[in-house]
């Protein structure tokens, strides 16, 4: 996708072996790059939050595999380094299925043979998310275009920070999006801050701003009163976790906008690629870890002063004690359906086991 004009990635290989990364602590407000050199590197960017976006901490994940081969390749390096990965983040799921996927290449592997390996097996991560980020979005521009031909402008209202940025490119429920607006479909989007870190005011506008796609600003509380008001004609977020039942963890906040979707008969739909859903699971509300973050990150705020300088401040009250649940689980009959790479499908084992029968067979075993 663009930043000023100029074609960019969220994370790719630098000609001195390193990993470069956009710091995205640092958006709206600053475009800035760093360089991975090191797993510590690696752990840092995932639970620090540069990266962010299941998609994205899968493929980081997976690099940060490669930069810890570098430094330590033995069996014992290894297993450190998944262990040390795994716990960066525990709610989204494609960061095991990339320590996983990358872990079972290298292991059979000679210790002098495992960094390229990693490499290679990180390329190939990264450059498969592209391919089915940009067919998530082409499934879900579908669902934008039948909107269009009864009504002509759609409003879509997302929750949190699932495009471009939350990927290597393209994105999940941006994704549709940014095709729908390829293809000439007139769009604008509400985008809710999604508090505390402010994803969506900080990065999906940003995005949406970058692609010159109308879009307002909304706080967290007002899309119910959107769609009471018929002002909302689709939801599209994304997920971290997707249990083999359909049910969907995403941002906290996106429960809310669920119910009250299904209250309005709004459409909502969940955008994830195929690694994001955890097969081993049947109830998300019970059995999804939920991550709890730092207080501090509700307590405080940050943004930008009048004269640019950047500024954390206390928005609350001194002394009060603060809960940061990072996410929440929306239950499959909340949902009117989910968009994979392999297209759209109902938010159940039958719906998802249609677009992947080859699960079918372990699906049916688990339930």
């Amino acid at each position: 996708m663009l930043i000023d004009g100029r074609p960019m990635r969220t994370i790719w290989a630098a000609p001195d072996g390193s990993v470069e990364i956009i710091d995205q602590t640092l958006l709206p407000h600053k475009v800035k790059v760093v360089a991975l050199r090191t797993l510590d590197d690696a752990v840092r960017a995932i639970a620090d939050m540069q990266v962010r976006g299941a998609p994205l901490i899968g493929v980081t994940a997976a690099w940060g595999l490669a930069l810890a081969m570098r430094a330590d390749a033995t069996d014992s390096g290894l297993a450190q380094a998944r262990a040390r990965l795994a716990a960066a983040r525990p709610t989204a799921v494609n960061l095991a299925w990339a320590l996983e996927r990358v872990g079972s290449v290298l292991a059979p592997l000679a210790p002098s043979e495992r960094e390229a390996a990693a490499q290679r097996e990180a390329v190939a991560v990264a450059e498969e998310d592209v391919a089915a980020c940009r067919r998530i979005g082409e499934h879900g521009a579908v669902l934008i275009a039948e909107v269009a031909a009864r009504k002509g402008k759609v409003n879509l209202l997302t929750h949190c920070n699932a495009g471009w940025l939350a990927a290597v490119d393209w994105g999940t429920a941006l994704a549709p999006i940014y095709v729908a607006q390829e293809r000439g479909i007139d769009l604008h989007v509400w985008v809710d801050e999604t508090r505390p870190r402010n994803q969506g005011a900080a990065l999906t506008a940003f995005e949406l701003g970058q692609a010159h796609i109308r879009h307002t600003i909304i706080v967290d509380n007002a899309g119910g009163h959107l769609m009471q008001h018929g002002q909302v004609d689709l939801v599209l977020v994304g997920a971290d976790r997707i249990t083999r039942t359909g049910d969907a963890a995403n941002k906290i906040g996106t429960y809310l906008k669920a119910l009250a979707a299904a209250d309005t008969g709004t459409p909502f739909h969940v955008a994830a690629p195929s690694s994001t859903i955890d097969w081993t699971l049947g109830d998300g509300v019970s059995e999804i870890p939920i991550e709890e973050r730092d207080a501090d990150e509700v307590r405080y705020c940050e943004g930008a002063l009048p004269d640019g300088r950047l500024a954390r401040v206390r928005v609350s009250a001194a002394g009060s004690a603060a809960a940061n649940y990072a996410f929440d689980v929306t239950p499959a009959r909340l949902i009117t359906g989910l968009i994979t790479e392999r297209g759209a499908c109902a938010a159940s084992s039958a719906g998802i086991c249609g677009l992947f029968p080859e699960r079918r067979p372990e699906a049916l075993q688990i339930a």
